[in-house]
């Protein structure tokens, strides 16, 4: 498919780029190491259920999903790269 001056699969080759990008941030997040027997921020006890099926786990649920809140509200889902607007500023 001929989309102007880019080569055959650079569509493709930027989706994947994007992809791998997310799938490395989310690796990056993951916990390591050993589950700590209560809560770095709040020091609520982590039950045993969580510790065992989240290795390495740091925060209680409730800290967690804040955490994962603020997280969420600083990386933005929107694809700079490919944007029309950036590239126009």
């Amino acid at each position: 498919m001929a989309v102007g001056w880019a080569r055959d699969g650079a569509i493709q080759d930027q989706i994947d780029a994007s992809v791998g990008d997310a799938v490395k941030l989310a690796r990056s997040r993951l916990p390591k190491g050993e589950s700590l027997m209560h809560c770095e921020i709040c020091e609520e006890e982590i039950p045993e259920a969580r510790r065992r099926a989240v290795p390495g786990v740091r925060l209680c649920v409730h800290c967690q999903a804040g955490h994962e809140a603020r997280q969420t509200a600083e990386t933005s889902a929107y694809n700079r790269r490919g944007s029309k607007d950036s590239q126009l500023k």
